[in-house]
């Protein structure tokens, strides 16, 4: 069968009732599928249709995770609140967060919205586009399972903790810079696993210090313990490893300590028996309206400059184009657009599967 394009509203349309075949009301459905389906429209494989199964819904299915997401503000300030999402949906507890934060900010200049108990949220950059969208500076990071192992140690500590930003650009697409303080993350692995392919030499590390590329074995080994992901810049000093770990960790303490949540390894999604808990991930948002300096207009105006700037400079050899963060994501949307999602054969038989469950004989896919 190999690699097959489904076209968008098939796939959004399925994906919508799947999820509420799961039990999640049928809003918060549209909400969980828009970040979902948003990462295939850019080209970012690893945290779009390849992960509905694994991530939301066998976790929904193990009693992990609440398909209906009990939204708690804690405390709130004219430009700050606490929330609890309660194990729900992580992706609509990320939504109205970041709501709460771009709506704040629109009144005050500046808003934020620290989140506890939480779930996987999906891309972070779905969050920081948001607030593009907005007119708004939009800033969100989350702490995740174990995977890092900081600069001189071997032992899986930090997440992968995107520290993402976007900025809104007189240009066709945003600034979105998320990306994780890893060298790579653990989605992009699963994802190597699913294709059949090694992961890359220098990404990972075993408790003996050396390299690991058996993408399957890594896998085990990240949750069992016995494997680390090197911090953004790779291992040791000599590529400033420390900065990427230095910036997993202001992640890490932004995402539990102004919301008092977990973090560490009590975010590994185990007991300690060994059976399957809620992760209670952390995450913060933050939307800072340019309206409330020189204007959104100048703003975007300046942004769109210097990106253009950094896009015309010299070239280096054997390279005809340089990119700006947003850029290749959007250039993929072009791409992919009038083709729709492209999906493997293992996620293939994945949907079929979940069809089947749920009864959702509406559905027939072309790769059949």
């Amino acid at each position: 069968m190999g690699t097959t394009y489904i076209q968008w509203d098939v796939i959004r349309s399925f994906v919508e009732e799947v999820f509420v075949g799961y039990g999640i009301p049928r809003e918060d459905a549209k909400i969980c599928t828009d970040v979902l389906i948003a990462s295939d429209t850019k080209g970012i494989d690893s945290h779009g249709v390849n992960r509905f199964k694994p991530i939301y819904l066998d976790r929904i299915k193990a009693g992990i995770q609440k398909p209906v997401t009990e939204f708690e503000i804690l405390r709130e300030t004219p430009t700050t609140a606490v929330v609890d999402g309660h194990d729900g949906m992580g992706q609509v507890i990320g939504y109205k967060s970041m709501s709460m934060a771009i709506e704040k900010a629109k009144k005050y200049g500046m808003g934020m919205v620290a989140v506890r108990n939480s779930t996987h949220y999906g891309i972070a950059g779905y969050y920081a586009e948001m607030a593009t969208k907005a007119g708004c500076v939009g800033i969100t990071g989350t702490n995740a399972r174990p995977s890092i192992a900081p600069t001189f140690g071997v032992e899986n500590m930090l997440g992968t903790n995107p520290l993402t930003v976007g900025m809104p650009t007189d240009e066709e697409f945003p600034f979105i810079l998320d990306c994780a303080t890893s060298i790579t993350q653990r989605g992009k692995i699963e994802y190597f696993a699913r294709v059949g392919k090694d992961t890359p030499k220098g990404m990972v590390l075993n408790r003996q210090g050396q390299a690991m590329t058996d993408s399957n074995q890594i896998l085990t080994d990240l949750v069992e313990g016995k494997a680390a992901l090197a911090p953004l810049g790779g291992i040791g000093e000599e590529l400033a490893g420390y900065k990427g770990y230095g910036y997993a960790t202001v992640v890490e303490i932004l995402s539990a300590a102004l919301q008092q949540g977990n973090f560490l390894k009590m975010l590994t999604g185990l007991s300690e028996t060994g059976e399957k808990v809620p992760y209670h991930l952390g995450h913060f948002f933050i939307a800072i309206d340019t309206e409330a300096f020189m204007g959104l207009d100048s703003f975007k105006k300046t942004a769109g400059d210097i990106l253009r700037s950094l896009r015309n400079s010299e070239k280096a050899p054997g390279y005809d184009q340089i990119f700006t963060a947003g850029e290749k994501e959007y250039l993929a949307w072009l791409d992919r657009k009038d083709k729709g999602v492209p999906i493997n054969e293992a996620v293939q038989q994945e949907l079929i599967a979940v069809r089947d469950e749920l009864g959702l004989d509406q559905f027939s896919f072309d790769f059949e």
